[in-house]
């Protein structure tokens, strides 16, 4: 089971000593720039994160290994893919490498492709309720295998005493080897940007049901010039 820093107390290096341990840290993804307050509240977290992971890192020992989901190469190349793909997890990231951490790669090219063009596919209303099905079903498969194919890349790079450290979304189905130490990464503003994000979906939703259809403005236009 994972445990989730700053409301454990703070692990010793002996205590872990010749065990396997993995810093699991959520990634999250921000709002538009327009929305202030998700912004400021997201930066506070990546600080957050970054000042806990450093205090892990002081207790066991340092980091060895990297794992980022969506990377599908390691080491330089893999650095470039994530400066495309987010530049803040490429900012701490390329900063650990240069402490001596290896940046691994974590998904199957295939996998990962298949996987984000299914959750696309099924983004779109589709008319057939047996087309859906069998593409939620075919989903569920992919991602269960992608999923697979990470604890594997895990498993067969983090060796006896190394930290590894991975970053990926918190709706994961990542199942981890009993025999590695889980520290489940949690500063305070994780919590504060969940009731965030619940607060500023429930608004875009009252604002949607507020707004007018315009078209129903222009039909009663046109039904009292012609009357």
């Amino acid at each position: 089971m994972a445990q989730e820093l700053g409301r454990v107390t703070r692990p010793s290096a002996s205590q872990y000593q010749g065990r396997r341990k993995l810093l699991l840290v959520p990634l999250l993804y921000g709002p538009s720039a327009d929305a202030k307050d998700g912004v400021a509240i997201l930066q506070t977290y990546w600080d957050q994160m970054q000042t806990q992971v450093a205090s892990l890192e002081s207790a066991l020992g340092g980091l060895t290994h990297i794992y980022h989901e969506s990377l599908t190469q390691g080491g330089d190349d893999g650095l470039k893919q994530l400066e495309v793909r987010d530049q803040r997890s490429h900012g701490f990231v390329q900063s650990k490498c240069g402490e001596g951490a290896t940046l691994e790669a974590t998904e199957n090219a295939d996998l990962l492709a298949e996987t984000l063009d299914l959750q696309r596919c099924l983004m779109i209303p589709l008319a057939s309720e047996k087309v859906t099905l069998q593409l939620q079903e075919w989903f569920a498969n992919c991602n269960r295998e992608r999923y697979e194919h990470i604890t594997r890349q895990i498993d067969e790079t983090l060796g006896p005493d190394q930290t590894g450290l991975l970053m990926i979304s918190e709706r994961h189905r990542v199942q981890f080897p009993q025999d590695i130490e889980v520290f489940y990464v949690s500063p305070p503003a994780l919590d504060e940007f969940h009731r965030w994000l619940q607060n500023w979906i429930a608004e875009q939703q009252k604002q949607a049901t507020q707004t007018p259809d315009p078209g129903v403005g222009q039909e009663q236009e046109t039904q009292d010039s012609s009357g």
